[in-house]
């Protein structure tokens, strides 16, 4: 009641707080506008309402009236678009053309029209989505009482009401929930591609708020500029009177509802809408990413400008030619009407013939040849059910159908571990608890007996050791209608580490607001979270302030990595036996991680929380000042134990692996997880053989010079260990890698060339993008493979990116060129597919290059008996029917060409040396299709001249022979250059095949 009593007396004052804003002079006002600051619920009387966009959404690239310019220049932005432009131009000037235009406008238009036609169809899809989305109902407040509208008609600062299952329309910030601790729930599998539901909660000061008074709420929210990061969201929340006072309440990712995230297990809530439109987090990370060029296609343009130097050069020489002759011989001869007063360019006139005559060399239908038969090579990995993953119903799904042949060439494979190489299905095997180990003789530490004595026994070790398990984590305890409490946690360790703490009698009940309810051992104790200190990947660690409701003391329990734990530990702390245990539990491949806690003071507590709550109110730079302020507290702690969670390998790596190696295929290994950890998983996945036959070398150290000597020692052992046939492969962590990249660039290159296998531990995100760029600049081709959200820099980053569809949601395979389904598809996808589209590939941009070259070059040999006067052998129609009608069945017949059997292709992995060398397509390969074109050329012009002398046909029946011939002859080649066992010797090595 007392906020009814004093609202109206509120809203003057906030009133007239804003009116004063007002007369704020001008520089004031532009330093405000580097923020955004959203005024909740004003309506029309928005301080700002022109800067702000609506919430009309628009994906859409044209409109009716700039569709075919724009279209038009982007096509003609193309190197061989414009050519082509520019030939079609000169054969309308009648003096030059050999033949009628339609010969190449026919083409050209055609071509423009089907790719402007794809354009028009994609853009109107986007279209109807678009208008579907805008044109969606929803609600929101108007004046003190709900109404509906148009999704498009929100606007910055209104207050949007959703029910169970809405899709949020635009990005809100959270006022209220039907919960009353103030949580609800979200799929945000639209944005990041993650399964699982999140927990959005309401800001403090308005959890609680009657609904007529969230009807009437006024206030302030200062937020940053609209940006694409979905995962930060650093804002201050400021309600004016009569709802609280002048303070701000710090907002973060978790107080926000994301445009297009569905509400779930929640029956209403309602947010402020803060960003509209295309201006939403969703909206400003939309865009085509950049195109990425294969090796193909950049060999391609390689060949088609030596051609065009090669055009320009016979231009030149015919045309010079063609006026010596004219000028020498043209007056001689009766029937050939050559002008005395010839106009000032006659010069240029055969040489322009001869470009147009010539022109064909390029020709133009290679490019949507290519582009037909890749969409074709896509859809066969999407059809093929080798690849199908039936225990997840996942497809292997080819999203980016440009790329297919670079899946031939690859010659590193930079992976992933957790989730690509693994399951990622955690299970908790073993613990140490104050330096005694559980379930080392027995496996799992769930049926060890000591422990189970010592949770009769209520050990107090075990006990706060649990505690910290069921507590220090951001997991989602949610209670079914039978009473059975289940978990929702982004975290897949989170998950098993609570479950496994449930299994032994601590279990995590509920989190109501910032009360965390635990069952122990049969009794209910509540703890008050006073403060959360996430967990980033620069940290590694996540931290969280408690209050024990009985005894009221406060305490801060901490969990993470141990490199991340052991430096904040007291001076006096005995760690030689979790340590020991950290090590043992690491080279048996389990994931760790350790668990510490200390007693806080009140007056300790108290200083340090406005530090806190003043470091996360900022909107600038936040993330690193929170990380200031969290190490102040993060101090002097008591080391608990360490827990090992088993994450077992998917089936098929180890083969798959083993097999891509065979292929030459060098793997690097980038993980987040410990040095033992990574080294023992690459042990299991065959990256590296045991001794004696492999050899492991460690780069480590913590400083420049130490690094400096270790890897001086290491290419010191690289290079009187390459005279042994010895698999190498070398292990480095995070902060080495940092400081070789920085200081020891040219040592670490010549390492990382040296070895077929690398294994990169503890690396950050930004890292494993880093090293992708780092293979890239040394001209290899790169795929990247990975399964969760800090995979994608590293994915976009490689020229093949591929994402698994696993249990940490869709977010890399969204953003990949390729989505499978299991580690073990990456065999079939490269050896066969990318084999198969390669061959394919090479064999049909050289056979269309070498038919325009065929029939040019007769064109160019009829020139020496018509006078070198540019004249065509052929008509238009033929010359036109050519390229669309004659030649286009070996483009529809190649796509299906195998010239191995995919079982052979399997058994033979060596095979695809040919491919990664591009021994299909390079200079010397085009070399022969040239030599062949011009060979081919002369025999067809000599049997048209033999038939000419004999039959003393006419120039059209010359022609059709011509013609005739150029089929007859390109038939021969394609059945010679398929058919023929183009690989022999397969038994033999590698090395050999390489030749």
């Amino acid at each position: 009641m007392s906020y009814r009593s004093t609202f109206a007396e509120g809203e003057r004052a906030a009133f007239q707080a804003l009116e004063m804003e007002k007369t704020e002079d001008w520089d004031d006002k532009r330093s405000r506008m580097r923020k955004r600051f959203v005024d909740i619920n004003y309506g029309d009387r928005n301080l700002y309402p022109d800067i702000y966009c609506d919430n009309k959404i628009s994906n859409t690239k044209y409109n009716v009236i700039n569709f075919l310019p724009k279209n038009l220049w982007e096509q003609f932005s193309r190197f061989m678009n414009k050519y082509f432009l520019l030939i079609a131009i000169l054969q309308l000037w009648p003096l030059i053309t050999p033949v009628n235009p339609a010969s190449t406008w026919g083409p050209l238009i055609l071509i423009f029209a089907v790719s402007a036609s794809k354009e028009a169809w994609d853009d109107y899809n986007r279209y109807k989505l678009d208008k579907q989305a805008n044109e969606r109902d929803v609600w929101v407040v108007k004046k003190g009482n709900k109404t509906r509208i148009k999704a498009q008609d929100i606007h910055v600062g209104d207050i949007v009401w959703l029910r169970e299952d809405d899709e949020v329309p635009c990005d809100l910030v959270l006022l209220g929930s039907s919960d009353s601790q103030g949580f609800c729930f979200v799929e945000t599998a639209a944005i990041d591609g993650e399964i699982d539901l999140k927990t959005r909660v309401v800001p403090p000061p308005c959890i609680g708020l009657p609904l007529d008074l969230l009807h009437k709420i006024k206030g302030v929210i200062e937020c940053p500029l609209p940006d694409k990061d979905i995962r930060r969201f650093d804002a201050n929340l400021r309600l004016l009177p009569p709802f609280i006072d002048t303070d701000y309440c710090p907002l973060t990712i978790d107080h926000t509802l994301l445009q297009s995230c569905y509400l779930r297990n929640t029956e209403w809530a309602c947010g402020v809408a803060v960003y509209t439109g295309n201006e939403t987090k969703l909206g400003m990370s939309k865009g085509l990413p950049a195109p990425k060029l294969t090796a193909v296609d950049g060999m391609i343009d390689k060949l088609t400008g030596a051609i065009f130097i090669f055009q320009l050069v016979v231009v030149l020489i015919l045309g010079i030619a063609g006026d010596a002759w004219k000028s020498a011989e043209a007056d001689k001869i009766w029937y050939v009407k050559h002008s005395k007063k010839a106009p000032w360019f006659d010069f240029f006139v055969i040489p322009l013939r001869f470009e147009l005559l010539c022109s064909i060399m390029i020709p133009i239908s290679i490019k949507v040849s290519l582009d037909f038969v890749k969409a074709l090579y896509a859809k066969f990995i999407d059809w093929d059910l080798q690849m199908y993953d039936e225990k997840t119903d996942t497809p292997t799904v080819a999203t980016n159908t440009a790329i297919s042949e670079d899946l031939g060439q690859v010659e590193y494979i930079l992976t992933d571990k957790t989730g690509t190489l693994t399951e990622n299905v955690m299970i908790f095997k073993r613990c140490c608890i104050k330096g005694v180990c559980y379930g080392n003789s027995t496996g799992d530490a769930l049926t060890d007996s000591a422990l189970k004595r010592g949770l009769t026994e209520k050990n107090p070790d075990i006990v706060k050791f649990l505690t910290v398990m069921a507590v220090c984590n951001t997991v989602v305890p949610i209670l079914s209608s039978n009473g059975a409490v289940s978990y929702k946690a982004q975290s897949q360790d989170e998950e098993a580490l609570v479950n496994a703490a449930a299994q032994l009698r601590v279990v995590l009940l509920s989190k109501r607001g910032a009360t965390s309810e635990v069952k122990l051992f049969g009794e209910i104790k509540e703890y008050e979270v006073l403060d959360l200190l996430e967990f980033t990947s620069d940290r590694k660690r996540m931290s969280v302030v408690i209050r024990d409701s009985d005894t009221r003391k406060l305490m801060l329990l901490s969990k993470g990595a141990d490199e991340a734990i052991f430096p904040v530990l007291c001076s006096d702390q005995p760690v030689r036996a979790v340590a020991d245990a950290v090590e043992t539990y690491s080279k048996l491949g389990l994931r760790t991680m350790c668990f510490a806690w200390r007693e806080l003071k009140e007056d300790e507590y108290t200083k340090w929380s406005f530090k806190f709550k003043d470091a996360s109110s900022s909107v600038i730079e936040r993330e690193w000042k929170m990380a200031e302020v969290c190490q102040l507290m993060e101090a002097n702690l008591e080391l608990l134990g360490v827990t090992a969670i088993e994450d077992k390998l998917q089936e098929g790596v180890p083969d798959t692996i083993e097999t891509l190696r065979k292929a030459g295929i060098n793997f690097w290994m980038l993980t987040g997880d410990k040095h033992a950890t990574a080294v023992q998983i690459a042990l299991s996945c065959n990256f590296v053989l045991p001794e004696p036959a492999g050899q492991l070398l460690h780069v480590q150290g913590s400083t420049q010079q130490e690094i400096a000597v270790s890897l001086e020692r290491v290419l010191c052992t690289m290079q009187i260990s390459s005279t042994e046939p010895k698999d190498v492969a070398f292990v480095i962590d995070g902060w080495a890698l940092e400081i070789a990249l920085k200081h020891h660039y040219e040592a670490f290159t010549e390492l990382a060339t040296l070895c077929r296998t690398a294994i990169c531990c503890r690396v950050t995100p930004s890292q494993k993008a880093q090293l992708v760029e780092l293979v890239k600049s040394w001209e290899f081709r790169t795929l990247a493979i990975g399964d969760g959200g800090n995979d994608v820099r590293m994915i976009q980053e490689a020229h093949v990116g591929v994402g698994i569809s696993g249990r940490e949601g869709l977010q890399a395979a969204r953003a990949s060129d390729f989505s499978i389904g299991k580690f073990r598809f990456l065999k079939r996808l490269i050896l066969v597919h990318g084999r198969y589209s390669y061959n394919r590939t090479a064999f049909l941009s050289q056979y269309s290059i070498y038919k325009s070259l065929l029939i040019c070059f007769i064109q160019i040999f009829f020139s020496f008996v018509s006078g070198i006067s540019g004249t065509s052998l052929f008509n238009s129609f033929s010359l036109m029917s050519y390229n669309v009608l004659y030649t286009s069945i070996p483009v529809m017949v190649n796509v299906l060409d195998k010239d191995l059997s995919e079982s052979t292709v399997l058994q033979h992995p060596q095979i695809l040396y040919y491919c990664q060398g591009g021994r299909l397509l390079n200079p010397s390969t085009f070399a022969g299709w040239f030599g062949k074109s011009l060979f081919h050329a002369t025999i067809v012009f000599l049997v048209t001249i033999h038939v000419y002398a004999n039959e003393k046909s006419e120039i059209e029946e010359l022609s059709i022979v011509a013609l005739s011939g150029c089929i007859w002859l390109q038939a021969f080649v394609i059945a010679l250059e398929t058919n023929a066992p183009t690989y022999s010797n397969l038994g033999q090595p590698a090395g050999f095949l390489c030749g």
